[in-house]
């Protein structure tokens, strides 16, 4: 097949299988107290979930852990019964700790981030040619004068301009990449040293790396490749990566009709759900906005808490202050931990209506996402069309793994319909694994934080084992082979 074709012609090339009766219908998620809005809103912590540390003891793990989510490790992974072969593994997960985006930074921030020790590499070279190969450059930032003299006096439109300091927005930091080394190692100790199932040397014909358009998956899936197979000095490893506006693991793809549904969800319609938890909280937003300056008339701070969420939990999760008024003057107004707590919370109760307890998330996720849903069934049924020939198998892709954000974590778990939904963290991770069974069966086990995910859909139930064809048969009826069906959804 020839290199330059899109995934996207591969499967509207591929063969068709029957699709078998399956119930696709959305199932809501458990009731719990992240999606049951009173009961959200009367508590006063973060249902146990960890904001300030990537760190969590080895009894804790698998906590939900904002900073550093739990992925597979060797010391919880679960060995499948000697009669299941594991033939394929597909990961995806967010990437690692970073400074806030710079749309989600105050008016003005007086607090101080300082990245210069993490160097992010910037250079590129000819693919072969010993003589004249490039020096590793990396940015360093510089400070604009005329900038910080606009951030003393404010910004008319209220977005934010940054931190001072030496950090770019977004950038991963030095914390994050050495989470996302572990991560790489941890998963090495599992595939590699337990199940002997990856290559002792890396080993580009079996191995594919994947990150989206936004160069801070490139930097973490740098340190995660590291963290298995070492620094690969002198070996060119290629990430793959889509075209900008088309890209279908950020997503970025065009889609009219799947962003008419999401925005549906968040409805400012009174007796919306959602515009029902924005009145709730007024005077939480109130307070927010007198310490952080941002006006009360800025649409994009006051539709959601996306932006306040971003702002507070990296600060957190790099063991900043919460901010006040003034630097280092408490008495000046301070954003409290339990104000930041209210956030965070209400954080999870967002992701989870968006994704799964609106009745139309999973069609909106299915629109959004479909592409690369199908992308991950074509990869599946080509494992089972490999293995199912005589051939030298010398070439398969064994293992491949996608770095990606949290909005391409949360749309997959929308799909599967995720029995409890929370806004995926740093790291987040699912894992996708094939076995082969005697008799040409195949079963898929899908990992979620390194534990069997579980389904509301009986039809997917406890993801351990199933059946892969009833997975196909689920992800075919709902984005169809090729994404046929995604490009109705987009356009109807």
């Amino acid at each position: 097949m020839p290199r330059n074709w899109h995934p996207i012609a591969a499967i509207l090339l591929s063969a068709t299988t029957t699709i078998l009766a399956v119930d696709n219908s959305w199932h809501p998620p458990n009731l719990s107290a992240i999606n049951d809005l009173d009961h959200n809103l009367a508590s006063d912590g973060v249902f146990d979930f960890i904001f300030d540390s990537s760190l969590v003891p080895d009894h804790l793990y698998g906590q939900y852990n904002y900073c550093n989510m739990p992925h597979v490790r060797k010391r919880e992974y679960v060995v499948a019964p000697e009669e299941y072969e594991l033939v394929y593994v597909e990961v995806i997960h967010r990437h690692h700790k970073r400074t806030p985006y710079q749309s989600n930074t105050f008016p003005v921030e007086l607090d101080t981030w300082y990245c210069d020790n993490a160097q992010l590499y910037h250079y590129g070279q000819p693919s072969v040619n010993e003589e004249q190969n490039s020096a590793n450059t990396f940015w360093q930032l510089e400070d604009n004068p005329f900038d910080l003299l606009l951030a003393s006096h404010g910004n008319d439109d209220g977005s934010g301009r940054g931190f001072p300091g030496t950090c770019v927005f977004p950038q991963i930091t030095r914390s994050g990449l050495q989470d996302s080394w572990q991560h790489g190692h941890d998963l090495f100790e599992v595939y590699h040293d337990l199940l002997r199932f990856l290559p002792d040397a890396i080993d580009l014909k079996k191995m594919e790396f994947r990150v989206t358009n936004n160069v801070i998956t490139s930097q973490v899936a740098g340190m995660v490749i590291a963290g298995m197979y070492g620094e690969q000095r002198g070996v060119g490893v290629p990430l793959h990566v889509q075209k900008t506006g088309i890209d279908s693991l950020e997503p970025q793809y065009h889609c009219p009709g799947g962003r008419s549904l999401f925005e549906k969800i968040r409805s400012s319609d009174a007796s919306s759900p959602w515009q029902i938890h924005l009145n709730k909280t007024k005077d939480l937003i109130r307070s927010l906005d007198n310490v952080s300056g941002v006006p009360e008339d800025n649409p994009d701070w006051h539709t959601s808490y996306d932006h306040y969420f971003d702002n507070l939990s990296s600060r957190l999760c790099h063991s900043k202050p919460l901010p006040c008024k003034q630097q280092d003057v408490p008495d000046s107004g301070c954003i409290t931990r339990i104000q930041a707590n209210s956030i965070f919370r209400l954080g999870q109760w967002e992701y989870s209506r968006l994704y799964r307890d609106a009745p139309s998330s999973l069609t909106t996720s299915v629109a959004l996402y479909g592409v690369f849903i199908a992308e991950l069934a074509q990869h599946l049924r080509d494992q089972i069309a490999f293995l199912g020939v005589n051939v030298d198998q010398t070439d398969r892709v064994l293992y491949r793994h996608n770095v990606a954000h949290d909005g391409s974590i949360s749309r997959i778990l929308s799909v599967l319909q995720i029995e409890r939904m929370v806004w995926p963290g740093m790291g987040a991770e699912i894992a996708f694994e094939l076995y082969h069974k005697e008799d040409n069966a195949f079963f898929v086990r899908v990992l979620w934080g390194g534990q069997v995910m579980r389904s509301s859909n009986p039809e997917l139930g406890n993801m351990e084992f199933l059946d892969v064809y009833r997975l196909l048969d689920y992800f075919d009826s709902l984005v169809g082979q090729g994404a046929t069906s995604v490009v109705e959804l987009c356009w109807m």
